[in-house]
């Protein structure tokens, strides 16, 4: 179920959209109205979309992304920061330097890098919705992620501060912390990785990418209105405060 025309209008980044929880949210964007770029080192293949190619790791990068979609699409109205890796199932002590540092140079730095691309244009204007994308990794800690669930945790601090610092704006920075959901990310996981998260989920089950895209489009819309610096959980019971 989608809401017709919600997003009409808007225009609408999305990272991480060649695959997974990203994909979903720009095919949802896209079917409510609003114009989408997408931004991947892959092609997202997502008719309608404007497909820029690039490194959320690389500051340059984002910029050059964002500059483009507001040449082509108009000034960015929502932007949804999904690109994100597990990196290696590893025990603590045999995490590398390089390791921890990609991990975090992709999902804590590449949220930060868009977030500081966005938001003051957003506030300029009075407008302006991001919704990050975190894990319940960040809120709990999983063995054998320790540069992940670390990583994860950094997008939950990062969108508090600045959801606080736009908060007088019109711009609203929320993020959501999603438990296991069924993408292609689990490809790099160990099955006993896999299990060990389902298994601490009571509804038995992994989530799907429609379930979460459903959350962020509500997050990214102007129904949310009064909300900001929160951390939304989609964890099928898993997290309960």
């Amino acid at each position: 179920m989608t809401n017709d025309d919600r997003f009409s209008g808007r225009v609408a980044f999305v990272t991480g959209a060649a695959s997974g929880i990203g994909a979903a949210a720009a095919r949802r964007l896209l079917a409510e109205g609003a114009k989408v770029a997408v931004f991947d080192l892959k092609p997202a293949g997502i008719d309608g979309a404007l497909e820029l190619s690039g490194d959320v790791s690389r500051s340059d990068d984002v910029t050059a992304a964002v500059a483009r979609a507001t040449d082509e699409l108009g000034p960015i109205d929502v932007l949804v920061c999904s690109a994100g890796i597990p990196g290696a199932s590893l025990h603590t002590a045999d995490v590398s330097d390089e390791e921890w540092r990609r991990v975090f140079a992709i999902n804590a730095d590449g949220v930060f890098w868009c977030n500081r691309a966005v938001a003051p244009g957003m506030a300029e204007r009075g407008y302006g919705r991001i919704v990050n994308v975190s894990s319940i990794a960040g809120k709990e800690g999983n063995p054998m992620a320790a540069a992940y669930s670390a990583s994860k945790a950094a997008v939950i601090a990062l969108t508090k501060a600045v959801g606080k610092d736009y908060a007088s704006t019109g711009v609203t920075v929320n993020c959501i912390a999603p438990a296991v959901i069924r993408t292609p990310i689990l490809d790099d996981l160990s099955p006993e990785h896999v299990d060990y998260m389902i298994e601490r989920i009571p509804m038995g089950r992994m989530g799907k990418v429609d379930e979460v895209a459903a959350l962020i489009c509500w997050l990214a819309s102007e129904e949310c209105s009064f909300s900001t610096g929160a951390t939304y959980d989609i964890s099928g019971g898993r997290a309960t405060f």
